[in-house]
């Protein structure tokens, strides 16, 4: 039985101003659900999204309202069931909103983790790593900036892989400040663009071109999401991988883009995917249809940072790494002991759960009242 369920807004300002085509973010507002059983166990969920309405469907605002006013008091009913059963019976009562039942999924399986006394990874299938690889993304738009930066990660050994938000300005301007930057950092450093749909067809064409010409690696969704068939037409045209992320919604979309070849590499995203369970199937579709995956994130804080980190151990593959940065994004740290990035990786946790301990006094300051 569930003693407790709490939603909470949580504000935290950016180390600086995080820009995209959708949004230009100077404070993430992290969505975290508590969730407390009679027989003293305690979950933590995430429900993080980027940019307000920018982005999705959902907000930090209408997530809490939805939970609060719909998940509650039905999960309240609902004894005696195993996670499997409590989010079908969800299922059933609500439909969409994929994040806020992933922060519920989220905490129902940190609780039954932390009873099997196992690491959440291992409810998920088992880790077959310790740590997932870690880019880190240039998102100040000032090429000398971002140079400056990128070179000071690889120092620290703590990044040597990155990724540049483009599409709010023109092509030519955007690919210009791309190939400076891969110029600047040599062959060896990994360069890709995340466009977040912001170019149309003959925009994504005319662009890519020349970032596969200067030696840049990935293209994050250059398209509209719905727009499956110049994704389609770009993955066939191009050699250089093709990335769907706003596209993946969850299962049934991962199949249909697979279906269509409109992509050659899927960014999973827990939340987007409706849940852990949900994006470990997207993963699924993936490798049966020889696609590669990479890890993405919604920016969010240390709980769904780490969730998706204890998800993304146990896949086969892992090709194009992950993006799970969202906490050294944030100028207030959230747990009693951080998140452990060293060798240009992110460290999963082997304790039961999801590992990790938060600072509730922290959070009750930061929180919006």
């Amino acid at each position: 039985m569930y003693t407790s369920i709490e939603t909470l807004l949580v504000e935290i300002p950016t180390i600086r101003p995080h820009k995209m085509a959708v949004a230009t973010m100077q404070t993430q507002t992290l969505v975290l659900v508590k969730i407390t059983t009679d027989d003293g166990f305690t979950g933590w969920g995430e429900a993080t999204t980027i940019g307000g309405l920018g982005y999705g469907e959902e907000s930090p605002e209408s997530i809490k309202t939805n939970i609060d006013t719909y998940f509650k008091p039905l999960l309240k009913t609902l004894s005696g069931l195993n996670v499997a059963q409590t989010m079908a019976a969800l299922k059933r009562s609500i439909n969409g909103n994929r994040f806020a039942k992933c922060a519920i999924q989220t905490a129902l399986l940190d609780i039954e983790a932390q009873r099997l006394n196992i690491p959440l990874s291992e409810l998920l299938g088992g880790r077959l790593r310790d740590s997932v690889p870690v880019l880190w993304v240039l998102a100040s738009g000032d090429t000398e900036k971002d140079i400056a930066e990128a070179q000071k990660m690889i120092a620290l050994k703590r990044h040597n892989f990155f990724k540049l938000k483009i599409g709010s300005r023109a092509v030519e301007a955007d690919v210009e400040h791309v190939l400076a930057i891969k110029q600047a950092l040599g062959k060896d450093v990994s360069i890709r663009v995340d466009v977040n749909r912001a170019w149309s067809e003959l925009e994504a064409i005319k662009g890519i071109r020349l970032l596969q010409d200067g030696g840049v690696d990935l293209i994050e969704q250059p398209c509209a999401i719905d727009n499956i068939d110049a994704m389609q037409r770009l993955t066939q045209k191009f050699d250089i991988a093709i990335m769907a992320d706003e596209s993946l919604m969850g299962p049934q979309t991962a199949y249909r883009l697979a279906k269509r070849n409109s992509a050659s590499v899927f960014a999973v995203k827990v939340a987007q995917s409706g849940g852990l369970l949900e994006g470990r199937d997207v993963a699924t579709v993936a490798q049966l249809a020889g696609i590669d995956l990479y890890g993405g994130t919604m920016l969010e804080g240390a709980v769904g940072t780490i969730a998706s980190a204890h998800l993304f151990s146990t896949f086969q593959n892992l090709a194009y790494g992950t993006e799970l940065f969202g906490p050294l994004l944030l100028t207030e740290e959230i747990l009693k002991t951080p998140l452990q990035y060293q060798d240009f990786a992110l460290q999963v946790p082997n304790t039961p759960g999801l590992g990790i301990q938060l600072d509730e006094d922290k959070i009750d300051r930061l929180r919006r009242k």
